[in-house]
This record gives C-alpha cells, structure tokens and sequence, in this order.
C-alpha cells in the first residue's frame, strides 16, 4: 500500500520527531544534573571514610553520566536464573577443560608454590580463573569492561536493590586507587565492580589480595601470580580443608525423597540410608558432615557437600557456581564428568558442533561474534530468531535438533 503524505501531514511528523527528540535530551540531561550532584553530595561521605580531596577528585574525573550497561546487566544474573545444567554447560565443556590443562603446564611451577603457602589445590585455582574470566581471555574484550568507579557509582545512585552496596565499595576502590595499586585508568572491571582476572569486588581485594610477584603492588589486572594468590588466600582464610573435596556425586536409594533435600547429616549416617558414591568407592570420612543437594530435582544428579564446597560460595554465594567450579577442577585434573543424565528435553552439542553452529548463523548475518564455541548471548539472541522461523519454542538453547534444521536451512 503506498501513502501519500502533504505537507502539513510532513510537518506534523516532523514536529513530533522534534518534540520526542529534545524531550529525550532534556531528560537525558536531567537524570545526568541528577547525577552529578549525587557525586557532589557523596564526597562528604568520602572523606569521614578516609579518601582524600584529591584522590576523589582523580577518582571522579570525567564521570558525567550513569553507564546505561551497568543497569542493563544487573538485571540478568546467570547463576540465578540459568537452570543447573544450562550454567554447567557453557562453563564445563571440551574449551575450559582443555584451557585447563595447557594453563596448568604453563604455570604449573606458580600453581605448586600457590599450593605450598595456601593448601588450595592448583585445579580449584585453575577451574576459579576459567570461570571468573575465561583464563584471562574475558580482561582483552574491552567492550564487555567498566570504569568501576562510574560503575559503582551507577549502582550507587540509580540500583534502588543494590544501592548499599554500590556506596560500600565505591569506598573501598576509590581505596584502592589512594594505596596506589592501581592507576585510575586501570581500575577496571565487571559492571557490578569485580576486578581482575580472579574478578575481586573491590572490599574483598582489599581483605585478600596478594603481591605474590613481589614488585610492591598487588596487581590482580595485570599480575597473574598476584591474582591467582589473592583467590587462594580467600579460599584459604575463610576455611579451605587442604587435601579434600568439595562433594560427592550420589546414588539415591528410593527411600530418600526430595524432601531430603538440603538436609544435614554425617556421610555415615547418609550411608546407613543408603546412599552411595556415584562410583561405588566408600566415603573416607564417614564422620564428615554433608548436605544432599539435588540442583534439577529428583530426576537429576544428586550430590552430598561437604565444607569446601560452602567455602567455594564464599567466592560467589550460589550453589551453581560452587558446583561449577568443583566439577571444573575435577575434570581438569582427569576425572569423568557428572555420571546422572540432567533432565534436559534435548541433545547438547560438542565443542565443535558449537562452532559449526555459529559460522552458519553468520553467514545467514544474525551473528557477528567470535566463531569461538562460546554460545553467550549473541549466539542465544540468533538462535531464537532462527528458532521461530522453523516454528520451534524460541529457548535459546543450542540443541542437535536445532543445528540439524540449520544445516538444511537455505535462506
């Protein structure tokens, strides 16, 4: 249908698009007048916690406006909203694994004097690095970094849930910036503050972090040594058993239901109910208490955790991530993977299925990321759209079925 447009009716339009324009301006401009007089006001806090004049002056330079991405992301978080098996997924597979083993070669004479001073095992170590920022590969992307200070402050000033915590380490990194640690343009990180190839909000560096390289700074950005130790101190002072696992993948006798779920009991007593190790082998310290966790219900795999796994959390307080960065470890140091099928509805691909996957959706133009095996939220976004045009429940998800009907699609 062709519309036939006046001038008066042109005029209209144009009027409108002006009007929304300078509407959009004038409110931009007043949310960042808004702003600018929270950082005014907040030096006040500041100073009575110690931060100089000059040091808030250097801390704040340039910062103008909230970071529209921090507000963005704070609404997604992974770990509470990704199911058990999709999170392990994207974290645990032939890339991290692989990486896994050639990081523990190169640095294998760090990870032996990490393992001496703090009793971590080098794999948790290794499996923290991989999941915090991909080995270190995550810090060289530096659209996906922050300012922290304007992150923080964004937080501060706009995240009505987060504001507390925004305000408390918006202190503690303007701190960092006054020891002299970092420079201001080097203290960067995630949009939620957390710094570094270990990914250290800025109150914990302050508590853990490491010189581990001995040059006078405690250099978690640049510093793979001093970032490394910093993890391992954490884990260390909050309660590590040296020498110990995080957990046991169980069999389940039909006597215990799901509402044994998150129960506490000795592994002895859970043996006298009949549970067992996944394998067959017995608990070595039947004394040893543990809770049963059954992350994806009844149907899924079933786990007993012991200490180190609730010191993990201490790292990142979701049981998804400690169980990721457990059995991470435990398939860098040659184990198998979790034995109990999850209760997905469909077939995951492989590494190289994964890649295959992204190089037909970017020639198809609906995705223009790295052909890396990384299916984020790009390669997500193009799934979907493909997902609907083949008429199937737009999920997300990288499934065998899903690739079959791409390899056969012909735009």
């Amino acid at each position: 249908m062709t519309v036939h447009l006046n001038f008066r009716t042109i005029a209209f339009f144009l009027g409108v698009l002006i009007f929304s324009s300078s509407n959009l301006i004038a409110s931009d401009a007043l949310a960042n007048a808004g702003f600018q007089k929270w950082i005014r006001d907040f030096e006040k806090t500041a100073r009575k916690s110690g931060i100089s004049k000059s040091t808030y002056r250097l801390a704040f330079k340039g910062v103008t406006s909230p970071d529209p991405r921090v507000l963005e992301k704070a609404r997604f978080q992974p770990e509470f909203i990704q199911k058990t098996w999709h999170y392990l997924d994207t974290r645990v597979n032939e890339r991290t694994i692989g990486n896994g083993k050639e990081m523990k070669r190169k640095w294998s004479r760090l990870l032996s004097r990490i393992e001496k001073s703090y009793g971590i095992d080098r794999h948790i170590i290794l499996a923290i690095w991989s999941m915090e920022t991909s080995y270190g590969a995550a810090l060289e992307k530096p659209g996906r970094l922050h300012n922290v200070i304007r992150a923080l402050a964004t937080i501060a000033y706009a995240d009505k849930r987060r504001r507390k915590f925004g305000r408390t380490q918006l202190i503690h990194a303007m701190r960092i910036l006054q020891n002299g640690h970092v420079s201001r343009e080097g203290l960067i990180g995630s949009w939620a503050g957390a710094m570094g190839h270990t990914q250290f909000i800025p109150s914990s560096y302050n508590t853990y972090a490491v010189d581990a390289d001995g040059n006078g700074r405690k250099d978690i950005w640049n510093s793979i040594p001093d970032a490394l130790a910093t993890a391992a101190n954490l884990l260390k002072r909050n309660g590590w058993r040296t020498g110990r696992t995080w957990g046991y993948e169980v069999k389940l006798p039909k006597s215990v239901t799901s509402k044994q779920n998150g129960k506490t009991r000795t592994l002895g007593q859970w043996q006298k109910l009949g549970v067992r190790r996944i394998n067959g082998k017995p608990f070595p310290r039947p004394k040893e208490k543990a809770v049963l966790k059954l992350m994806s219900g009844r149907n899924g795999p079933a786990f007993l955790m012991l200490r180190n796994f609730y010191v993990l959390k201490r790292y990142n307080n979701a049981d998804k991530y400690a169980l990721g960065v457990g059995h991470l470890a435990d398939r860098i140091a040659g184990y198998g993977p979790i034995q109990k099928k999850w209760p997905r509805k469909f077939q995951p691909l492989s590494d190289k299925e994964k890649k295959e996957l992204q190089r037909l959706l970017s020639r198809l133009g609906l995705y223009d990321g790295e052909i890396d095996g990384d299916i984020g939220s790009g390669s997500r976004a193009a799934i979907k759209q493909m997902q609907k045009k083949f008429g199937m429940r737009p999920d997300g998800y990288d499934s065998k079925e899903f690739l079959r009907k791409l390899r056969r699609y012909r735009a």
